[in-house]
């Protein structure tokens, strides 16, 4: 986020049903599956959706699971998310096929841990973890409701509440900010796929309730008819992979800070957390989170730096945003004193070698909130003291 004080800044969702979404559930029900046989299996799994046609490619250490194994769990993704059409369904006339094949011995031998060698990266790589006080949950506003709105819709189009609306939808909110914080919505774009039969007055009458139970009103109050787009495009009954083909990774500043905040580059889904890609992703936000949850920041934002290998990271970035040197530098004191940062470090840290992945490839993988199976760990706020000190 820049430092300017009053500006407009604009951040978009895409939901469960999305053509990339639907890869990268896929893949991480793959993660889930390996992990769930094996908790020290190693997963690196790409997803094609595209009209009638599911391709999984990658490779795997871990476990023998059966082919057919893995293609009905597919087909129960792709019929829990929704899709039952033509050109997209999670019956027979979608053809499902694996390639997943054995993880390479090169990077298995430089990646392991061996005699008195620590576990390494699996990979060399910058992430960036982001916190700030905008909501409760520690997030920037505009990814935070964009995110909301579909999440909800989703929910209740699932259960039946919300009829004739189809998986494929994106939302994007543009808020105004006055003295660097969020003062009103100033436009909210939703396009949703719908069924033939509703119009687009229909479909407008649908999702406009959304954008009232997912932003508070009093950022709601400047916002106007006609800065509400419900489809702009017009018709959208074709949407998913069968409208366009989607694939794992594609939406990765959709999954972190909706480009509030850097992204390193790396994508989360499809990968076991022994990949730093996603586990320091993981650990920087949850470091962040914890910086702005002790109050010494109203923002925060960390980066870490790994090399393929090599067990600790190779620097600690810390960012207050406050011009206060002595103090950034503190907190990176702070942080490499109370925690392993290591690619081992952080898994024990948030126990993350558990099947706690598919329920992350929709809405964002931050700013939810911790659930009794240990999924989104690095959303707790149980390190903010040591922050006080």
């Amino acid at each position: 986020m820049n430092n300017l004080k009053n500006f407009l800044f604009t951040s978009e969702s895409v939901s469960e049903g999305h053509p990339d979404k639907v890869s990268d559930r896929i893949s991480d029900m793959v993660v889930d599956n390996y992990l769930a046989n094996d908790s020290q299996s190693r997963v690196a799994c790409e997803t094609l959706t595209t009209t009638n046609k599911v391709v999984l490619a990658g490779e795997v250490r871990g476990p023998e699971i059966k082919k057919d194994e893995l293609i009905s769990k597919v087909r129960d993704c792709i019929k829990d998310i929704g899709y039952d059409q033509d050109g997209f369904s999670y019956k027979e006339a979608t053809k499902i096929e694996s390639h997943l094949h054995s993880q390479s011995a090169d990077i298995a031998m430089g990646v392991d841990a061996s005699g008195n060698k620590d576990e390494g990266a699996g990979d060399q790589g910058i992430m960036f973890g982001y916190a700030c006080d905008e909501t409760d949950v520690l997030m920037p506003a505009p990814i935070h409701y964009s995110h909301k709105i579909l999440r909800l819709m989703a929910e209740d189009r699932k259960s039946g509440k919300l009829k004739n609306i189809e998986p494929d939808s994106k939302s994007q909110i543009t808020i105004e900010y006055k003295e660097g914080k969020p003062a009103a919505v100033k436009s909210v774009v939703i396009s949703t796929q719908h069924s033939a039969d509703v119009n687009q007055a229909d479909v407008r009458d649908l999702v406009k309730p959304y954008i009232e139970k997912s932003i508070p009103k009093n950022l709601l109050s400047e916002l106007s008819e006609d800065e509400i787009y419900v489809n702009p495009t017009g018709n959208f009954v074709i949407g998913g992979p069968d409208g366009d083909a989607g694939l794992t990774g594609r939406k990765i500043i959709v999954d972190t800070y909706g480009g509030a905040a850097p992204h390193g580059g790396g994508a989360f889904s499809g990968k076991d957390p022994t990949k730093v890609d996603r586990s320091a992703a993981y650990a920087s936000r949850y470091l962040a989170k914890n910086i702005v949850a002790s109050k010494i920041s109203d923002r925060c934002l960390i980066q870490l730096a790994y090399a393929i290998g090599v067990s600790k990271p190779l620097s600690i970035y810390v960012n207050l945003f406050n011009n206060d040197e002595e103090q950034n530098r503190h907190v990176e004191k702070l942080i490499r004193e109370n925690f392993d940062l290591s690619p081992r470090g952080i898994r024990e840290m948030l126990s993350l070698n558990k099947p706690i992945y598919q329920k992350t490839a929709a809405y964002g993988h931050f700013g939810r909130e911790p659930e009794p199976d240990g999924s989104f760990s690095w959303e707790k706020t149980d390190k903010s003291n040591i922050f006080n000190s």
